[in-house]
């Protein structure tokens, strides 16, 4: 099944939320109910108020000065105004100069250890030596969790007991990727610690050791959000954002959400791109994104 599909059915629940408005909306006259009732439907697809004012402002200057007398015709031009807001950067990983490190983190519970097992799986696939590294030494069992995605993946893993300091596993990881000649290292973090501002040092450290460890390696910081929390997830990456210098997003449980829009709001929000969308429990459901695949879906 290709991206297009997955994207279709991971974007049921929001195509039932709002595609029914989408559709009565497109169906009639391009007038001042048209854009109060589009700020509506977008505001329910979880783009957030802001964007939501954004992308209706922008739709009605265009569809002026070009000279738009339709709704239908309007639909096109809503499709690249939301194009353009996804191109905030590649989409894709950027993993030349091996070892490439790619940091996860987000908090706990959106799928993070998940999401790196699946990632893993498709760079094994790709040809790629990958290393696992489990930074989070924190919560229990989460080392064992990202060692049984190692072996469903068959790649390498390095960890230390819980309680061990993440930087100095980072350490291990790197030095190990060296000796080992990967191509890839990916950093599991910890999602929680006694308070926000001892994950974000502790965030702060890890970047150190990858900073002096390997200064001329591509790294990735990747933040991992769980879709159906919606604009609280927003809230969180915008945390992170301030203290971790994030390159991209991986967003998670797209297909349990019925508000798929906060894929525009963290583009506009973040200035970051979505990078991988999961979209289902299997390990090729998690999939990389392509903007123009996801607007067509949602519209």
């Amino acid at each position: 099944m290709g991206f297009f599909e997955k994207i279709r059915q991971g974007l049921t629940r929001t195509k039932e939320n709002i595609g029914h408005s989408f559709d009565q909306l497109f169906a009639g006259e391009l007038d001042d109910d048209f854009y109060d009732q589009l700020e509506e439907t977008l505001i329910l697809s979880d783009m957030g108020v802001d964007t939501a004012l954004e992308v209706s402002e922008s739709l009605r200057a265009r569809c002026k000065e070009e000279h738009i007398k339709t709704a239908g015709e309007a639909r096109e031009l809503l499709k690249a105004i939301l194009m353009e807001m996804l191109q905030v950067g590649a989409p894709e990983l950027e993993l030349s100069k091996a070892p490439a490190v790619v940091l996860f983190i987000g908090v706990n519970g959106v799928g993070k250890t998940t999401t790196i097992g699946k990632v893993a799986s498709r760079l094994k696939g790709e040809g790629k030596r990958v290393l696992l590294c489990a930074g989070d030494t924190f919560r229990a069992a989460a080392a064992d969790q990202l060692t049984i995605w190692s072996e469903r993946a068959g790649v390498e893993i390095v960890k230390q007991h819980e309680g061990a300091d993440p930087a100095a596993v980072v350490f291990d990881a790197l030095s190990a990727a060296k000796a080992r000649r990967a191509d890839v290292v990916l950093v599991d973090t910890a999602g929680r610690l006694h308070n926000k501002q001892n994950l974000m040092n502790e965030l702060n450290k890890i970047a150190r050791v990858i900073e002096r460890e390997a200064p001329d390696a591509r790294r990735e910081t990747l933040l991992v959000l769980d879709a159906t929390t919606g604009q609280n997830g927003l809230i969180q990456a915008k945390q992170f954002m301030e203290s971790a210098g994030l390159t991209g997003v991986v967003l998670t449980k797209l297909d349990g959400t019925a508000k798929g829009g906060i894929v525009i709001a963290i583009a506009r929000e973040l200035g970051v791109p979505v990078k991988f969308v999961g979209v289902g429990e299997g390990v090729d459901d998690l999939m990389p994104f392509e903007a123009e695949t996801f607007v067509d879906a949602l519209l």
